[in-house]
């Protein structure tokens, strides 16, 4: 990240207060902002405070507070001052800003029949999750990603939440795009539910997801899959974070297309993604090819095994 889009995250009577962090924007993780205390920054995982004078403290400083008023200020800010625009993002609970950087919301629900959200009000809470796209992350696993013929492997990636799958997946989808030494590039269709692969930015990709790449940002997975098979013809189909039965269903619809599969779920060990009852039935029938375990290690991201159809160690 450079200190120029940090800048542009917030009205311009606020930037000053910002000056400090922007000095170290290229190591910036996160910024909280919560209403009647002052900012929090996440730098090489480590919690700072900033103060009214933009000082960072390692510790909740007495001076910096944000009120209400400019919470709504920054929100309105990064909306370009038309947040009706955006209410069907902020229904969802975030925003995804120019560069690929997402900002989650939080406030008070409005509901409508069924407790359907139908919107967010008195947003006071947000969260500035800064992209960092590394490239050649995945060096390491591609010669497992692929089959005697070139042609990409339907792969699972099981990790913890905060250890890099959606950094792993990103880089894999790049490199089936552009084509590697193991196989020539392929059309890959992406569900990016979430805007948190492509980061996505009034429909372009901020991120680099290759040169064959399409995507669909903000819709759900099951219908997204559909669409995409229908639509685009995909050699080889994304999704991030398999949560429920019916995104099962519609993978195996997919496959039955002939689509390659990769795609994300939440666990720490093939063992434990065994046990989610609707991934049984998923792993039994030996949908995937192979299995990339990620996992944290003193503070770090590794990969932890890569595993074939059997659950045998590649």
């Amino acid at each position: 990240m450079r200190a120029e889009e940090l800048f542009h995250m917030f009205p311009q009577v606020m930037r000053s207060r910002w000056e400090q962090v922007a000095g170290l924007a290229d190591r910036l993780q996160e910024i909280r902002l919560r209403v009647n205390v002052p900012a929090a920054v996440w730098i090489d995982n480590r919690e700072w405070f900033v103060d009214a004078e933009g000082m960072l403290m390692d510790r909740q400083p007495g001076s910096g507070a944000y009120r209400a008023e400019e919470l709504e200020m920054i929100l309105k800010h990064l909306c370009q001052y038309s947040v009706y625009a955006f209410t069907d993002e902020i229904r969802q609970g975030f925003l995804t800003i120019q560069g690929g950087h997402r900002i989650g919301l939080s406030g008070q629900v409005i509901l409508e029949e069924q407790d359907r959200i139908r919107n967010l009000k008195y947003i006071r809470y947000l969260n500035i999750r800064i992209a960092h796209e590394i490239k050649g992350v995945a060096d390491k696993v591609l010669p497992y990603l692929y089959d005697s013929r070139g042609q990409a492997l339907n792969t699972l990636l099981i990790s913890p939440p905060g250890c890099g799958k959606t950094t792993m997946l990103r880089d894999i989808i790049r490199y089936l795009s552009n084509g590697t030494k193991y196989g020539r590039g392929m059309n890959v269709s992406v569900v990016d539910e979430r805007s948190e692969i492509a980061g996505s930015y009034l429909g372009a990709a901020q991120n680099d997801v290759g040169i064959r790449t399409d995507v669909l940002d903000g819709c759900p997975k099951q219908e997204g899959m559909m669409l995409l098979i229908r639509a685009m013809s995909p050699q080889v189909l994304a999704v991030d974070e398999l949560g429920s039965e019916g995104d099962i269903r519609a993978l195996q619809m997919a496959s039955g297309c002939g689509c390659r599969l990769i795609a994300t779920i939440h666990g720490s060990s093939l063992e434990e993604v065994r046990n989610k009852k609707y991934m049984r039935n998923v792993i039994e029938g030996r949908l995937f090819e192979r299995y990339l375990v990620l996992t944290r290690r003193s503070g770090r991201c590794e990969i932890e095994g890569i595993y074939d159809r059997e659950g045998m160690r590649c």
